[in-house]
């Protein structure tokens, strides 16, 4: 293994134990995660779980939401839109760039006027 993988955010390299005390939660938190499919770490040889980064980023944020009062299909639910809208805010973005780059092509590139795309006041 080379130790650049440990930069990868998906490479399972935490064991549950330190999983569970970096998270400040029982391992049954972690457990009940896999359960309901939120979170569905590797495993080892021996089947015991290993957890990416990116796995205890999520795990975090459900922590955050029971500590709310959220029920864990409530919480599942919030992250879900969330990283969906994420991804939306993302994509239009993106689109918004692209008709920018075309614009200028149509306008010969010459930073000129910028068109208001907002639709008038009422």
């Amino acid at each position: 293994m080379g130790v650049g993988r440990l930069d990868d955010e998906d490479y399972p390299a935490v064991a549950m134990g330190q999983a569970a005390e970096l998270l400040d939660v029982q391992p049954a938190f972690l457990r009940s995660l896999d359960a309901a499919g939120v979170l569905q770490p590797q495993r080892s040889g021996g089947g015991h779980r290993r957890y990416s980064r990116r796995q205890l980023v999520l795990a975090a944020r459900m922590r955050t939401l029971f500590d709310e009062g959220l029920t864990l299909d409530a919480a599942a639910r919030i992250v879900e839109l969330q990283d969906g809208l994420d991804t939306a805010r993302k994509r239009i973005a993106e689109l918004e760039q692209q008709l920018a780059r075309m614009d200028d092509r149509q306008h010969g590139g010459d930073g000129g006027d910028v068109v208001d795309r907002a639709p008038p006041a009422q």
